[in-house]
């Protein structure tokens, strides 16, 4: 079996317009785990200022109920987020960089060794299982292709933290993804469809080695730093690929469909996802 991670409710609802109650956050959160989902990003310890979307972590954590069998994570981007982060009680801290200096100070107002010595202190003082995902592994919107050498180098520096690497802009194809994540040795990815092969490199990080997939119900969610970077890869539609490929999710895809439903009501409009509009074949 492998790892479904929903990071709907950090990276799906970070790039809408309209930012959420943390109540009504909660409940996503809720709703994922309870269709046996066994990692949930939950929230981001972001300046509320920078992601007004991302305001009231704490309030957001705090009506979560605990599901066991579901993992629920955190994703930081500094000292200071770390200690919001360990003061909540998640599960699993996400620290994040990018790959290339100019996305690093516009995501997170650092240069690439600063961030990267954040994400040293970060580690140094995790007291639970750490993730490192390494944004714009394959692509950067401001600085073009990145060389795989500079991933590989950055990815051998947390090689005792599990290490997604993140088509952040979704520009990668099956080929460059199979390839970084056998050199990398990472254990999970990252990706978006944002030219309709984030499926495709799913299955690519999977033959490659990867156990952990990050994935956004209904396809919500894209880069606020990152021009033109649309949604994530649905969860409901890589849990059908996944499911029907003989791969064991633990997933209910008819409760994930229901969310999706959901999530169209509150925005008044249609998701990315197809799943949820088409249903389960054959239908229960």
């Amino acid at each position: 079996m492998i790892t479904l991670c929903d990071v709907g409710p950090r990276d799906g609802l970070q790039n809408e317009a309209e930012a959420l109650e943390p109540a009504t956050r909660a409940e996503l959160v809720n709703r994922l785990a309870a269709a046996g989902l066994p990692r949930v990003e939950a929230v981001s310890f972001v300046r509320d200022e920078r992601v007004p979307q991302m305001a009231g972590a704490e309030e957001v954590v705090a009506g979560i109920e605990r599901r066991e069998g579901t993992e629920y994570s955190g994703l930081v981007l500094n000292e200071r987020g770390y200690e919001r982060f360990a003061a909540t009680g998640l599960d699993r801290v996400n620290a994040t960089l990018g790959a290339t200096e100019e996305f690093n100070r516009h995501n997170g107002n650092a240069s690439l060794d600063e961030a990267i010595a954040r994400v040293d202190q970060i580690l140094a003082a995790a007291q639970v299982p750490a993730t490192v995902t390494i944004s714009v592994a394959f692509g950067c919107p401001f600085e073009g292709r990145v060389d795989p050498g500079r991933v590989a180098e950055l990815a051998g520096r947390f090689d005792w933290a599990e290490v997604v690497l993140a088509d952040t802009i979704g520009v990668a194809v099956p080929r460059e993804v199979r390839s970084l994540v056998e050199r990398t040795g990472a254990v999970g990815f990252h990706g978006h469809n944002t030219r309709n092969t984030g499926y495709a490199n799913a299955l690519a990080a999977l033959e490659a080695g990867a156990t952990v997939l990050d994935a956004s119900v209904g396809g919500l969610g894209g880069c606020p730093y990152a021009p033109r970077a649309s949604g994530n890869v649905a969860t409901e539609d890589l849990a059908y690929l996944l499911e029907h490929q003989g791969i064991e999710t633990g997933v209910d895809l008819d409760a994930l469909i229901a969310i999706s439903t959901w999530l169209e009501g509150i925005f008044g409009r249609k998701l990315e996802g197809q799943l949820y509009r088409a249903g389960d074949f054959p239908a229960a």
